[in-house]
C-alpha cells in the first residue's frame, strides 16, 4: 500500500510540475509550425525486470542500413544568409540539416551551400531512399555509410508530391532494411527513429505512434498534388533526421522521417513520417521508370463530418465526400457521382481525405481500384480504372536530358540586323541560364553570343546543339557580348 501511495504521489507532483512549466515558458501562447526535417511486441523486443522495453536488438538491426547524406548546392539555392527561419517555407528548407559545424545550412552569397540529411538502404546493390528536400537541386551528393565508407551518390529520381527521392551508390552486398506493412502499424505501438540529427551520425530515438493519416499541409504549400498521410510519432527527430528510418519493433521500415511540428525548428513533441507502403511504390517507380506513375480518380473531395452529414441528411458521419468530378475523369467514367461518400478502397476503410489519397497514390495508371460508396443511404461498389491527369493510362517516362539541359542554357537565333552590326555570320545567343555546367563552372551571362565551340563555327542554335552533342572532356566556347568589345572565352568539362 505504501508503494502504491508513493507512486501516485510522484505522478501527481510530476504532472503538476509539467503544467506549471508549460505555463511558465509560454508554450500555450506560441504558434506551432510544421518543419521539414531534413503491432504487438515482437521477437526483437525485450523487457527488463521493471517492464521497460529494450530497443538494443532493433538498433543493432537498423543502424547499419541508415546512411548520412551530404548535399552540395549551387549559389542559386538561396540569395542571402538567413540566421532564423521567418516562415513555414524557411523551416521546410532548414530541416535538411545544418552545414559544416551545424546551424544554418545556407552560407553567404556566392558560396556553394551544403545541407545534411539521412537515407535508408533499401537495396543491397546501392539503392537508397531519402527525402526529396535533402537532395533537391543538389549538384553533388555524398553518402557515408555506418562504417564510415563514403561514396558519390547519383540521384535516380525525385517525387516532390511525397517528398521522396531515390539515390544510388556503386557498391554491393550492403545491409538493408526490409519494408514493413505500414497499414498494420497501430496507434500506441513502439517505434524507433534512426538518423543523423545535427550531423550526429547513427542516432536512435524511441517513441510511440500517436496518430495516422495526418495531413499537415507542408507539402501542399509547394505541390497541389501532394499526398500527405503521415504517421505521427513522438520519437524525437531534429534537423538532419530527414530521410531517416522509422522502424517497428521487428526492425522493419514502416516510414521515412520527413517533418516535425515545432515552434523553433527543433523537436518539440511530434514528428511525421511517410508511410512505408507509399515509399515502396514510389521508389519502385523511380527505379523502373525514373519518374512516379500516378493514377488519379479525378474528383474534388472533402472530409465528411457530423455537420456536413446533417446538412446532407446522411446516415453516416465518416468517409470522404465527393463534391464534384472532373469531366471524363476516372471516377466519372466509372459512374461515381457528386454527393457520393467513399468509405472503402479495395476493402480498406477510409475516414479522411489523406487516407484516400494515400491508398489511391499506391496505384499506377491502368490499375483498377474498388470503391465502396454510400449513395442515397445505400452501399454501392464501383470499380474504377485509374487514369493520368491527361486522361490516359500510358506509362510516363523521365524526359531524356539533352546537352542543353546539362549545360543549363536556353538559346535563340541572332537576328540578321544584330549579326550585321557585330560583323559576324550569326551565332547562338544565350537567352537564359539555368542550373547546369555553365552556371557552375563559368560566369557567363545572358546575352552572350556563341560564335565558335572548339574549332567549329557556330551560326545558329542548331549548329551549337550539333557540335556539343556527344562531346567529352574539356570544351572551349568563344563569343562576345553585343554591347562589349572583344572576344571572350569560357571553358568547362563535359564529363
Amino acid at each position: 500500500m505504501k508503494k502504491i501511495i508513493s507512486t501516485l504521489l510522484i505522478a501527481f507532483v510530476g504532472g503538476a510540475a509539467s503544467i506549471g512549466l508549460y505555463k511558465l515558458v509560454g508554450f500555450d501562447k506560441k504558434e506551432i509550425v510544421f518543419n521539414e526535417i531534413s503491432g504487438s511486441p515482437s521477437s526483437l523486443t525485450r523487457f527488463g525486470g521493471e517492464g521497460l522495453a529494450d530497443f538494443t536488438a532493433v538498433a543493432e538491426k537498423a543502424n547499419p542500413a541508415v546512411v548520412h547524406i551530404k548535399s552540395t548546392f549551387g549559389v542559386s539555392r538561396t540569395s542571402e544568409r538567413r540566421e532564423q527561419p521567418q516562415s513555414l517555407e524557411d523551416l521546410f528548407d532548414l530541416f535538411g540539416g545544418g552545414g559544416e559545424g551545424g546551424g544554418n545550412p545556407f552560407g553567404g552569397r556566392g558560396q556553394p551551400q551544403q545541407g545534411a540529411g539521412s537515407g535508408v538502404i533499401i537495396g543491397n546493390d546501392g539503392f537508397i531512399v531519402t527525402n526529396n528536400h535533402v537532395v533537391d537541386n543538389a549538384e553533388e551528393v555524398e553518402v557515408t555509410l555506418y562504417d564510415n565508407r563514403s561514396y558519390k551518390g547519383t540521384i535516380i529520381g525525385t517525387d516532390p508530391s511525397t517528398d521522396l527521392a531515390l539515390v544510388k551508390i556503386n557498391e554491393k552486398d550492403l545491409p538493408t532494411l526490409q519494408f514493413g506493412n505500414s497499414d498494420a502499424v497501430k496507434v500506441g505501438e513502439w517505434v524507433m527513429a534512426v538518423g543523423n540529427p545535427f550531423n550526429l551520425t547513427s542516432t536512435v530515438t524511441a517513441g510511440i505512434v500517436s496518430a495516422k493519416g495526418r495531413n499537415i499541409n507542408i507539402l501542399r504549400n509547394k505541390d497541389n498534388s501532394a499526398i500527405e498521410s503521415f504517421i505521427q510519432t513522438d520519437a524525437a527527430v531534429n534537423p538532419g533526421n530527414s530521410g531517416g528510418a522509422l522502424v517497428n519493433m521487428n526492425g522493419d521500415l514502416v516510414g521515412i522521417n520527413t517533418a516535425i511540428a515545432s515552434q523553433t525548428g527543433s523537436f518539440a513533441g511530434y514528428s511525421f513520417a511517410v508511410p512505408a507502403n507509399l515509399v515502396k511504390k514510389v521508389t519502385e517507380d523511380l527505379k523502373k521508370f525514373g519518374t512516379v506513375q500516378r493514377g488519379y480518380l479525378g474528383i474534388v473531395i472533402r472530409n465528411l463530418d457530423s455537420k456536413l452529414a446533417k446538412e446532407l441528411d446522411l446516415t453516416i458521419s465518416e468517409g470522404v465526400y465527393v463534391d464534384s468530378l472532373v469531366a471524363n475523369g476516372s471516377a466519372a467514367v466509372a459512374g461515381v457521382k457528386s454527393q457520393d461518400v467513399i468509405t472503402r478502397v479495395d476493402g480498406t476503410p477510409v475516414k479522411t481525405v489523406p487516407e484516400l489519397q494515400e491508398l489511391v497514390g499506391r496505384h499506377r495508371p491502368g490499375d483498377i481500384v474498388t470503391l465502396m460508396l454510400v449513395r442515397d443511404g445505400k452501399e454501392k461498389e464501383i470499380k474504377v480504372t485509374l487514369k493520368t491527369r491527361e486522361g490516359n493510362t500510358e506509362v510516363a517516362r523521365k524526359p531524356t536530358q539533352t546537352a542543353l539541359d546539362v549545360l543549363g542554357i536556353e538559346l535563340e537565333k541572332v537576328s540578321e540586323k544584330e549579326a550585321k552590326r557585330l560583323d559576324i555570320q550569326g551565332g547562338a545567343k544565350v537567352a537564359a541560364i539555368n542550373k547546369g555546367k555553365i552556371s557552375k563552372f563559368t560566369d557567363m551571362r545572358e546575352g552572350f553570343i556563341i560564335t565558335r565551340i572548339g574549332n567549329k563555327t557556330i551560326k545558329s542554335p542548331a549548329d551549337f546543339i550539333k557540335a556539343i552533342e556527344g562531346m567529352k572532356g574539356g570544351v572551349m566556347i568563344e563569343g562576345m557580348y553585343p554591347d562589349e568589345g572583344g572576344i571572350q572565352y569560357y571553358a568547362f568539362g563535359m564529363d
